[in-house]
């Protein structure tokens, strides 16, 4: 390396990026497994590496986002929606966006919501002309060790979430049994044979073993592709969506035609319930909300909370059986913001007992 070398030279020289096409990782992982705070871990130790940040979440009111340490103009959101289709043209769109930014980008993560089949997101990279301009480097699946139970695979999507691994974080291992964690590697290798699996707690992992690791089968994938142009040609297709496509840029874009490959969320029966208010909760009722009327069916709630007797915002994670409330600094004024994500909700009734909680 040569005197003249620039420091960001050197970073790069470190996780090795190749500069033939910005590098992607995909983060996927079931509902509270712990993928924000990986995407945290990540752009705490990227170094001078400039890291853009795609989060895409099931929900009316984008939580996660507001969650992540960088907040700057790195950050360009998806819509929210349907995660066969709207994110498929507002992913490439999203993806533009960033690759004619003036600067440099060095790598793209992209965070699924906790409810994604990862394998429309692939092929979005490979079956348009993102496969020139970018390189699918690594699917992460992040898994919460002590939550998981044979019961979350009454979901397709969070089965594909580990088909479709080529790393596999189990994450919270400091939650669980050795045992425990045994019967995991060994469930998690009955669906992937030769799964890549690294145990952490907080999602702290070394970035070169998530970053610039080409574990992706492209080729593979490209072949599935290929099978499927060719049943295209030569059967009728008919999308069950009609779509006005909007884009903000004059691409030639490519629309790769294919079947959905999961069913829509709805046929897993989950529901996103969101709730907003300019009013503060009572604590104590809302305390009696989550240990006597939260359904048993919710997998996941997340929120940003105003409570009367506090002056902080509340940041409040529910994962399975488990709950935590973090205090820090309103940065904008108060207000209550909460996502529930459970299978089955009466959502009215849901929203009705929140409104309850609030003075």
């Amino acid at each position: 390396m040569t005197n003249t070398a620039t420091k960001k030279e050197m970073n790069l020289e470190i996780l090795d990026i190749p500069k033939r096409g910005m590098p992607v990782t995909i983060i996927t992982g079931f509902l509270g497994s712990g993928k924000t705070t990986l995407l945290n871990q990540i752009l705490k130790n990227k170094h001078d590496l400039k890291v853009a940040v795609l989060v895409n979440e099931f929900g009316d009111i984008n939580i996660d986002s507001q969650l992540l340490v960088s907040m700057d103009e790195d950050m360009v959101e998806l819509s929210n929606g349907c995660i066969c289709c709207t994110i498929n043209d507002g992913l490439v769109d999203a993806v533009y966006r960033v690759l004619e930014r003036e600067d440099r980008i060095d790598y793209l993560v992209i965070e699924t919501t906790g409810i994604a089949d990862p394998l429309p997101i692939i092929l979005t990279f490979l079956g348009t002309e993102l496969r020139d301009l970018t390189r699918v480097d690594s699917i992460i699946t992040v898994v919460d060790s002590e939550a998981l139970t044979p019961e979350h695979y009454e979901s397709e999507a969070a089965l594909k979430q580990i088909t479709y691994a080529d790393v596999i974080l189990l994450n919270k291992t400091d939650l669980v049994t050795k045992q425990k964690l045994e019967e995991l590697e060994a469930f998690i290798q009955d669906v992937k044979a030769g799964a890549r699996i690294l145990h952490t707690q907080y999602g702290e992992v070394a970035l070169p073993l998530i970053l610039d690791v080409s574990l992706t089968p492209i080729n593979e994938y490209t072949s599935q592709l290929e099978e499927e142009s060719h049943e295209y040609h030569h059967h009728d297709h008919h999308h069950k969506h009609e779509h006005e496509h909007h884009h903000a840029h004059d691409h030639d874009h490519e629309h790769h035609h294919h079947e959905h490959h999961s069913h829509h969320l709805e046929n897993d029966g989950f529901v996103s319930v969101s709730f907003q208010s300019d009013r503060p909760f009572d604590v104590h009722k809302f305390q009696t909300f989550l240990g006597e009327h939260l359904p048993q069916n919710v997998f996941r709630a997340k929120g940003l909370l105003w409570f009367s007797d506090s002056p902080l915002r509340h940041i409040f994670q529910l994962s399975g059986p488990r709950y935590q409330l973090d205090a820090d600094e309103w940065k904008v004024p108060p207000k209550n913001q909460l996502v529930v994500i459970g299978r089955h909700l009466d959502t009215s009734k849901i929203r009705f007992l929140l409104n309850e909680c609030l003075v």
